[in-house]
């Protein structure tokens, strides 16, 4: 298609990929291959870029459903950030990986390590969970399943290790504030709605309080 005049680039009428895609709730990718199907109007810069027609993403954002729900990932909390944000927790709070050495003699540092991948598996189940459609029952069941295998992991490596009920728990519920607190700022940072945060903490929470039951009963399970 024809550039835009200025006046209507300058409006905020036309939008660079990753605006758009947020906008939209989606990876860049898929707004991408939907840009080469034809189904959203674009054109592109003499540089090359392309640019998005801001009503036209509205238009489709309403026929997907009416309200734009945007992924975590796309909000700014994306695995990846949620990890760094548990590694300057790690560096900062000592409850974090082994209360002692394990009674298998496995290295302390080998199983502080295991404890930090296990959480960087939970973020990852955890942020897929909220990203699930609520009324997607089994993609969230299948990611509460997931979720419990890890939490069935760390409770039985502090339980075999000697960790007791109290320290274990203690140890899983100073664990999760990191990722709560990540969810109360982003909703300040994206200025998101009330509503939606709402629903992704009280999410998050329940989830958490799941598996803290969870955790409690394999740790009971084998500790005795």
């Amino acid at each position: 298609m024809p550039y835009p005049d200025t006046t209507s680039v300058r409006s905020g009428r036309w939008l660079s990929l990753g605006p758009a895609s947020r906008l939209l709730g989606v990876d860049p990718d898929t707004l991408r291959r939907w840009a080469d199907d034809g189904r959203v109007e674009t054109w592109t810069t003499p540089g090359g870029h392309r640019r998005f027609d801001r009503a036209a993403l509205e238009r489709l954002a309403a026929d997907r459903g009416g309200r734009v729900v945007r992924s975590l990932s796309t909000l700014g909390a994306s695995p990846a950030r949620l990890a760094r944000v548990y590694r300057r927790h790690y560096a900062t709070d000592p409850r974090h990986g082994p209360a002692q050495p394990t009674a298998t003699g496995a290295p302390v540092d080998a199983e502080r390590e295991a404890f930090r991948r296990d959480g960087r598996l939970l973020i990852a189940g955890l942020t897929a969970f909220l990203d699930a459609r609520p009324g997607d029952t089994r993609t969230r069941a299948r990611l509460e399943a997931e979720a419990c295998a890890v939490v069935d992991d760390q409770a039985l490596r502090l339980a075999r290790g000697g960790a007791s009920l109290t320290e274990a728990v203690s140890r899983f519920v100073v664990a999760r504030q990191p990722f709560l607190a990540e969810l109360a700022q982003l909703g300040r940072r994206r200025s998101l709605d009330p509503a939606r945060l709402a629903d992704l903490y009280g999410d998050a929470s329940a989830l958490l309080d799941r598996l803290l039951l969870r955790f409690i009963e394999t740790h009971q399970r084998i500790g005795g």
